[in-house]
Formats: structure tokens, C-alpha cells, sequence
């Protein structure tokens, strides 16, 4: 799984990513199914479960209001212990719920067996507008740029007998921030000029990649492949 190319795994994640979202939250046992695969693929890859679920936590702001979601709504109601739910919420909410995890761990793979600059690489190849790949390259160089520079300053800040107690001292924090940002706006317009001067054109070179064979998109497709199986399976079953 980490020497799959990466353009044809971004390809297949999005292929799963839809077909996952395509189907009705009603046909749970597919869900069930999908949740292996997804599991299975980790496990391929040798990322530990823990590891998984781990970096997945990052969705659970985003599914906060989806536990809301069977509070409120029209249409059919039912009780469930102390609580008086509306069916199409729960349903809404569950499905939000099983499809944003469900895409947040193929993510997690995505992104654990493909670094960041594979994944850029792997946007080009599939002909993500150009401009577009050049802004995520940069974003990304800058955040790692930003937080050397955050930490240099905390470090700063401490050698000099500073320590953050109460919102008194949020003016300080305020002010190294806003430093902190001019300085890279300033760094951005060096390293702009210094990339022109050395004949940048608007595209960033690249080394020729290899093209890519049968087995690998074999490989790669077989995850959405039977994902797609399992849908239709209990489609045509339910």
C-alpha cells in the first residue's frame, strides 16, 4: 500500500468515498462491511488501529450537531427511555455520523501511507488545476515555517522570565502573533523574488514519473470494488 502510487490511492479513496456515501443509511449491514474493508486496508498498510482512531478524532467537532439531529425535525416521533426522538433525524444523524467517520478514516490511510508531497504530486497527475496544487505546496512549507517560528518565540519569551498565567498577559501573546505573521508575509516576499530571479515560470519542477501499471490500479481499486459489491449486494437484498 505505501509504494502505490500516489494519484492512483487518492483515486480509489475517492472511489470509495462515493460509493459510501451513495448508499442509504437503512442498509446498515453495508455499512458493517465497509467499516471492515476500511479496518483490513489499515492493517495492510500496518497501521495499528489505535493509531487509526487516534488521528480520526479530529472529526468530532464536526459531528457534534449530528448528535443534535434526532431532537429536532418534523414527521414521525418515538420514544427511547427518557428521550422523544424524530425518526428522520436519527436517521440523518446516523447517517452523517457513519459516512464522516467512515471517510475521515480512509483519509487517515490516505494521508499515513502518503506524504504530503506525494499527495500534491498525486493532485497534479490528476489534473487539479494547476495554481491550485502551487497554493496547497506553499501552505503547506509555510505551516511548517510558522510553527519553527512559534516556538522559537515561546522560547524566547520564557528565557526572559515570561510565563502565560492569565488573560493579563494575552496582549503579550496578541503582539508575538501578529510579529509572527508580518514576518512571514515579509519571508513570502523574499523567497517570491528569489524563486523569479532563478527563473521560476509558474510551475514547480519535478522529477519524470514512471508510468503505472495494471497490478497497481488492480490493487488499489479493489478496496471501492468490493465496497461496491457490498452495496449493491444488500441493495438487492434489503
Amino acid at each position: 500500500m505505501h509504494s502505490l502510487p500516489s494519484h492512483v490511492k487518492i483515486l480509489a479513496v475517492l472511489s470509495f468515498v462515493l460509493v459510501v456515501v451513495s448508499t442509504p443509511i437503512t442498509y446498515w449491514p453495508a455499512f458493517v462491511g465497509f467499516l471492515i474493508l476500511v479496518i483490513a486496508s489499515s492493517l495492510a498498510g500496518k497501521i495499528s488501529v489505535l493509531t487509526l482512531s487516534k488521528r480520526a478524532l479530529i472529526e468530532v467537532p464536526f459531528i457534534f450537531f449530528a448528535v443534535l439531529m434526532p431532537f429536532v425535525g418534523t414527521g414521525e416521533r418515538f420514544e427511547l427511555g427518557p428521550f422523544n426522538l424524530y425518526r428522520d433525524g436519527l436517521l440523518a444523524g446516523l447517517s452523517i455520523v457513519a459516512k464522516g467517520t467512515l471517510g475521515v478514516l480512509s483519509a487517515v490511510i490516505l494521508s499515513t501511507t502518503t506524504t504530503a508531497r506525494e499527495i500534491l504530486r498525486g493532485l497534479e497527475r490528476l489534473r487539479l488545476p494547476l495554481i491550485m496544487v502551487q497554493i496547497a505546496s506553499f501552505m503547506l512549507r509555510y505551516i511548517n515555517v510558522i510553527s519553527d517560528e512559534m516556538e522559537r518565540m515561546r522560547i524566547a519569551r520564557q528565557s526572559r522570565g515570561f510565563d502565560a498565567t492569565g488573560i493579563k498577559h494575552w496582549k503579550v501573546i496578541a503582539t508575538s502573533a501578529a510579529a509572527l505573521f508580518i514576518r512571514s508575509y515579509e519571508r513570502g516576499e523574499r523567497v517570491h523574488l528569489a524563486m523569479l530571479s532563478r527563473g521560476f515560470d509558474g510551475e514547480l519542477p519535478h522529477t519524470e514519473v514512471k508510468s503505472v501499471g495494471y497490478s497497481a490500479w488492480l490493487r488499489a481499486l479493489s478496496i471501492p470494488a468490493f465496497a461496491l459489491l457490498i452495496s449493491i449486494f444488500f441493495r438487492m437484498n434489503g
